[in-house]
């Protein structure tokens, strides 16, 4: 759990306020103007709700030129960015013919295969050839071909399970295959801070869902010792299907979910595990293989493994790997494989060269190499920045970082300070994290050196000492301390 110091917390509820109370002052005014002017669509019921659309228009929008950057180039440590004017205060933003040229702290090109790839991209582009760049058609229909049965099979042997089911969107991976895996009568016990593509999904089940909190086992078996002993609202009736949801590297916190404890849990109670690991396959683990593999859980102990390609593959869409029975049923009954248009062929073809390079397959050490130099340059970029003494969550080995801000007016000041320090950086804040936690998230990659990662250090430091996020004393650099340890002999 985060632990918001009192005055940070006072000074943010206070900000906040302050937007809140004039934007209701501006939205007094807009509604006697509206009024003024008169309406065509009197009668009609709002299309877009009160709240939501008020956050929008009197807090979003006054800094949505941090958000969307739209870039001209492959996502690689350096990429450009295409420079954005207003002329309304933001309510719409235009595209310039001016490129900047920034350091990229914010895609998930974790090993670096987002760029061209001396191994992959040729055999992307033959792929091209001779396939096309679509199928145009569902996976049941005209849209299988053979690389897509190479990339189950592929896939399946990465992650340590006899089978697999590939999907053309990560998001679309959790949020229609939870709906076939579970329905009412059922139980989903998932993280409170699973990904909203989870959250959905879950919903869509008609299951009952409960929440533990954030990577607590000891919590999650409170939960489940309470609900397998009440049963079913009303009925009491025995769960007809328990199943517990985690994430493998937490994508708003940076954090390595407490697998082996929660594992340990779900086999005393019989319930299944679903693990997400749209963060952590590829990125972590000796050969990549992800948290099982990093804590050393036996992937046979996990029911359903789900991952995305988007991260650490340089690609696109989403598998589910499992048992074959839990397969076959998916093929016959999971949207996203009957209706949907299945993955592209290039884009199946780039995640199979990506996992052949990572294993070695493609006759170097480069897959091994990149592994070594994402872990080495997640811990040194969270240990200097740590030194720095901003706040950062998450834990070592894992490549995403958030920088908490806190503060809304701060979010922007950060973000644009950077940029016009040529570094390219993510904020977040509500929706995506609860009111008082906006942060900025930093994702690093195997393409980045050290000179990078040094340039961005300097540059995020100047930012933090500028917006005033620095919130721990920063550690005296050695030079400091040997100039001390002179002068007191």
């Amino acid at each position: 759990m985060i632990t918001i110091p009192y005055l940070t917390a006072l000074t943010t509820y206070f900000s906040y306020g302050l937007l809140f109370a004039f934007g209701q002052f501006r939205e007094f005014f807009r509604k006697i103007f509206d009024w003024w002017r008169g309406n065509n669509l009197q009668g009609y019921a709002p299309i877009c709700l009160g709240l939501e659309d008020f956050y929008i228009r009197r807090l979003y929008l006054r800094i949505q030129d941090c958000f969307g950057r739209p870039i001209c180039s492959p996502p690689d440590a350096w990429f450009d960015v295409v420079e954005r004017l207003s002329n309304d205060n933001n309510k719409t933003l235009k595209r310039t013919t001016k490129v900047s040229r920034c350091l990229n702290l914010g895609s998930y090109n974790y090993l670096g295969f987002a760029a061209s790839d001396e191994y992959c991209t040729p055999r992307v582009i033959e792929s091209l050839k001779k396939y096309s760049a679509s199928t145009c058609s569902a996976r049941v229909d005209g849209g299988t071909t053979s690389i897509h049965m190479e990339l189950e099979d592929c896939v399946a042997n990465f992650v340590g399970k006899p089978a697999a089911i590939v999907t053309g969107m990560g998001y679309v991976t959790n949020s229609a295959i939870l709906p076939v895996l579970i329905g009412k009568g059922g139980l989903i016990i998932s993280d409170s801070l699973n990904h909203n593509s989870i959250v959905n999904g879950a919903r869509g089940s008609g299951a009952t869902i409960r929440v533990f909190q954030h990577n607590t086992p000891s919590h999650l078996e409170k939960v489940l010792r309470e609900h397998i002993a009440e049963g079913q609202p009303r009925t009491h009736r025995p769960w007809k299907k328990i199943i517990v949801i985690v994430e493998g590297i937490y994508s708003m916190e940076g954090e390595l979910c407490q697998l082996p404890e929660i594992v340990a849990i779900c086999k005393k109670y019989k319930v299944y595990v679903y693990l997400d690991e749209a963060h952590s396959i590829g990125a972590v683990g000796k050969s990549g293989r992800g948290v099982c593999e990093l804590l050393g859980v036996d992937t046979a102990d996990v029911d359903i493994m789900m991952g995305t390609f988007t991260k650490s593959f340089g690609s696109c869409g989403g598998y589910i790997a499992g048992s074959k029975e839990l397969i076959e049923y998916l093929k016959y009954s999971c949207p996203a494989h009957l209706y949907a248009t299945s993955i592209s062929p290039p884009a199946a073809q780039q995640i199979i060269s990506a996992i052949k390079v990572i294993l070695g397959e493609d006759g170097t050490s480069r897959g091994a190499q990149k592994l070594a130099r994402i872990r080495e340059n997640s811990n040194f970029f969270r240990s200097e920045l740590q030194k720095m003494g901003f706040e950062v969550l998450g834990d070592n080995d894992s490549p995403v970082m958030p920088i908490m801000i806190y503060n809304p007016g701060k979010i922007p000041a950060f973000s644009r300070e950077c940029l016009k320090r040529n570094v390219a950086v993510v904020i977040v804040g509500f929706p995506a994290t609860p009111l008082l936690l906006a942060r900025a998230r930093i994702c690093i990659s195997a393409a980045h050196s050290r000179e990078d990662l040094n340039i961005a250090l300097e540059v995020i430091s100047k930012v933090g000492d500028l917006t005033g996020i620095k919130y721990f004393p920063a550690e005296p650099q050695k030079q400091q301390v040997e100039e001390n340890r002179v002068k007191l002999e």
